[in-house]
């Protein structure tokens, strides 16, 4: 299909190019970038007044399909990334059964594929069963279409695996993304350790949870010369390691979600298990760092850990509730708080959201070149708009921020040069 988008602000980072202009499409890619355009086209988006930015990319989302279906499944979950304003998505791969061969990879893609929306990354599990023991068929898993591996939801607590897994990754160019966690600090604690934990009563999980397991990973990537992605980072501690062994070259990236930026362990007053996640909400002083982080390139990337719970298993006592909140349609919004409050330019929340999520999974996206696939998301900024129950599209509404007034949706959504979002509403 032809497209063209005109009249948008268009922000290309990698091009530092930053102005009003417009984009022409043909054949799922971009052909033309100016101002002024006159091309036929089959369809055009009038973006005045919006943001036209390369697609946006969460590397780190939950689908639970297969397994757990009643929670989520690949659509639902492709319907909510579009939304949300995301061309692509890294699904991680504790389902039931794990995502850990080639004939599992090229089981969710095949049927993510079929719905004709957001791309679909596959994330393969490092060990098997993620069970932190026996190592996965790297090599076979990276012909599927793997393009990570994780043990996200647990932690690889033997060294010497992680070590292997480091080197064997490394063979085959994949990136290992990993989940920091130290079980025996873990033990049964259920939101931060501190001043609220001790309020409520509830056992506490410590930062250094975290921050010793990343301590670890970071020697382990350097011993190896391997690439290792931390996940979902939470607290200062975990971030002083991080930006120090990046000033020494260490191979690493980091994210973090929008959770840890905006939230503090407060939100948990009066036991509300929807601000029940793992890692935990901190404090301010970690939500402060996380800010800071962001500013300055410690954290490369904001993904979502896009999480589905049912009902039933958010409607429990504190302790016995899930971890984790959904996040793919309030992604948007709460990271532009991060410009409004001038800890990001735009071109930086878009570096952290499109840019450098691609260069972490080596995917040839996250640019508005001449000739490159148009994965585009178009946004409004200023759009002010409540976030309800019946907005959502995942099939779960776990998320602490459920009638927060929002600011900044995304309007329309192009996925190799198709409309999946037009005016705010997928098109079907």
């Amino acid at each position: 299909m032809k497209l063209l988008i005109q009249n948008g602000r268009v922000i290309d980072p990698v091009n530092k190019f930053d102005g009003v202009t417009d984009l022409f499409i043909d054949t799922g890619r971009i052909r033309d970038i100016g101002p002024g355009l006159k091309q036929a086209a089959e369809k055009i988006i009038d973006a005045k007044g919006r943001i036209v930015a390369p697609g946006f990319i969460d590397i780190h989302v939950h689908f639970r399909e297969p397994g757990y279906e009643h929670k989520e499944d690949i659509e639902s979950g492709l319907r909510a990334a579009v939304k949300g304003g995301f061309t692509g998505v890294a699904p991680m791969p504790n389902t039931y059964p794990v995502i850990q061969t080639q004939a599992d990879v090229e089981f969710v893609l095949r049927k993510s594929k079929s719905f004709g929306l957001a791309n679909y990354y596959p994330v393969a599990a490092v060990t098997r069963s993620q069970e932190g023991k026996e190592l996965t068929e790297f090599g076979e898993l990276k012909k599927g279409g793997a393009l990570a591996l994780s043990d996200d939801g647990h932690s690889i607590g033997n060294s010497n695996v992680m070590r292997r897994a480091l080197e064997y990754a490394k063979k085959f160019d994949l990136v290992i993304m990993a989940h920091c966690e130290d079980s025996a600090l873990f033990g049964c604690g259920c939101m931060n350790e501190g001043f609220m934990s001790t309020k409520l009563g509830l056992p506490g999980i410590p930062v250094e949870c975290e921050s010793s397991e990343v301590a670890r990973d970071i020697q382990l990537a350097d011993m190896t010369s391997s690439r290792l992605h931390f996940c979902h980072i939470s607290s200062r501690k975990s971030l002083d390691l991080i930006r120090e062994a990046k000033k020494r070259g260490s191979r690493i990236t980091a994210e973090t979600c929008p959770h840890y930026f905006t939230l503090t362990d407060e939100a948990v007053t009066g036991y509300n298990t929807y601000a029940k996640m793992n890692p935990p909400l901190r404090t301010q002083d970690d939500v402060d760092a996380v800010r800071a982080a962001l500013s300055d390139g410690t954290i490369d990337a904001i993904s979502t850990d896009h999480a589905p719970h049912s009902e039933s298993e958010k409607d429990l006592e504190f302790d016995k509730a899930a971890f984790g909140i959904i996040g793919l349609q309030s992604s948007l919004p709460l990271s532009l708080d991060l410009v409004r409050s001038k800890v990001l330019t735009l071109a930086g929340l878009i570096e952290r959201m499109s840019v450098n999520p691609a260069r972490i999974l080596k995917l040839d996206r996250g640019t508005l070149s001449k000739n490159a696939v148009a994965d585009i998301t178009i946004f409004d900024p200023d759009a002010e708009w409540i976030f309800t129950k019946e907005i959502i599209e995942s099939k779960s509404h776990n998320s602490p921020f459920l009638g927060r007034k929002m600011k900044g949706k995304a309007t329309d959504v192009v996925v190799s040069g198709r409309v999946v979002l037009e005016n705010g509403k997928i098109t079907e």
